[in-house]
């Protein structure tokens, strides 16, 4: 009987494996290119792995879209700390008289490239292995084209990755020490996207579909495995720095796995607080838009699209294709967008160097400057669990790093 097989989100059909996925353009045959995979395991097994030690992603071999092990490419991503900041905690409480718990989950401390991304570069790694995929390409702003740069060259796969100009130097650097090729179009992140869809389609090579992959969804919902591992639970609040949102999505997937598949699981989504920087806010002023006309019928079609002037090159989705899929997975759990200041980040991170001895990086910097930001809206309640997703550290960010240590 087949480990998993994969489903058209919009019309059902069935789908065998990765491998046929791949062979159909990773659509379905009614167009659409959203499937989730639905797996036939015991899930009494899930139990166990939820307590104890776990060195990698794959700790959830039996609960991923992976029949041959001998495939598995990892480099101890996946199973990263998650640790209680007390000095948020004591900020909250002394300014805002709240008491709540907020635990920060160490992406940074990642053992493939550091950031939240090696989970689904991992997983497709291993995947493009099975299946003997021999070249893939992305656009990508950053943190996407690193992890998948750096596993796919473990797992020996040619990669190709189409990058808007204003690309952080330290992230094309990275791309091409691991032997993969980075090119920089002349325009914007939708340049990008559309110069790696034509290379795509010249070439037949195989392209990420973006947020939506299947693979990146499969990889990220492992999430909710781990705070049942790490926390032992979910948490109340859900906190991330947004410009696509597969981790949203990934979360909601696995809740409702979980609830479907345990007849006892009763996990309640967490309320999603998602921020982004002023200088690039696309969903946050759909947002403040769809909540002042109170949600209209069709609201979460009608999306904006900003210029960026932001430097934080890894949050420059400028058309936020995904907000259809967000905004109400963020409506459904009683969560809100929240827009902070770029400028103030560089304060922020060093104020978390005096508290932690470290320095994250600028997106994880608006992670973190959400959760403040949440904090003087009243969105965070007394005995709440927020988790704050961080996203990267600060090593290929040199500019934001010279900026922080300059006044340390």
């Amino acid at each position: 009987m087949a480990k998993y097989h994969l489903y058209c989100t919009e019309c059902g059909r069935e789908i065998e494996d990765f491998g046929q996925w791949f062979l159909q353009g990773q659509k379905c045959a009614c167009g659409c290119a959203r499937v989730e995979a639905r797996y036939d395991v015991d899930y009494g097994k899930l139990n166990e792995l939820c307590h104890g030690r776990a060195d990698n992603l794959f700790h959830y071999f039996d609960f991923l879209p992976l029949h041959r092990r001998e495939d598995v490419v990892t480099l101890g991503e996946g199973a990263v700390p998650m640790e209680k900041w007390e000095f948020l905690a004591d900020y909250a409480w002394q300014k805002y008289g709240v008491k709540c718990t907020p635990v920060v989950t160490r992406s940074d401390m990642s053992g493939g490239t550091g950031t939240f991304k090696d989970q689904a570069a991992a997983l497709g790694a291993s995947l493009f292995k099975e299946y003997g995929v021999k070249e893939y390409c992305i656009a990508s702003t950053g943190n996407s084209a690193t992890a998948f740069s750096r596993y796919l060259s473990e797992a020996g796969i040619a990669f190709k990755v189409f990058m808007p100009k204003d690309v952080n130097p330290d992230t094309v650097a990275a791309i091409r020490s691991h032997g993969q090729e980075a090119i920089i179009v002349d325009g914007g992140y939708g340049a990008a996207k559309k110069a790696a869809a034509e290379y795509s389609a010249a070439t037949g090579t195989l392209m990420t579909p973006g947020n939506i992959d299947p693979i990146r969804v499969e990889s990220k919902r492992t999430l909710v495995f781990e705070y049942l591992r790490q926390l032992g639970r979910l948490p109340d609040v859900y906190m991330q720095a947004v410009a696509g949102g597969t981790a949203p999505i990934a979360l909601d997937k696995g809740i409702r796995e979980l609830n479907g598949a345990i007849d006892s699981c009763r996990l309640q989504l967490p309320r999603m607080i998602l921020s982004q920087q002023d200088t690039c806010d696309p969903m946050v002023r759909s947002w403040e838009k769809h909540t002042s006309e109170g949600f209209p019928d069709g609201w979460e079609k009608d999306y904006v699209s900003v210029t960026p002037t932001t430097r934080i090159s890894i949050l420059t989705a400028a058309n936020p294709g995904n907000y259809p899929i967000v905004g109400p997975l963020v409506r459904k759990s009683g969560g809100s967008f929240v827009r902070v200041a770029e400028e103030s980040l560089a304060e922020l991170a060093r104020w978390v160097y005096r508290e932690k001895g470290f320095i994250p990086g600028p997106a994880s910097m608006v992670c973190i400057a959400g959760f403040l930001k949440a904090l003087e809206s009243g969105l965070i309640h007394d005995g709440e669990l927020v988790s704050i997703n961080m996203g990267e550290g600060s090593i290929r960010s040199s500019w934001f790093r010279q900026e922080v240590i300059k006044e340390i």
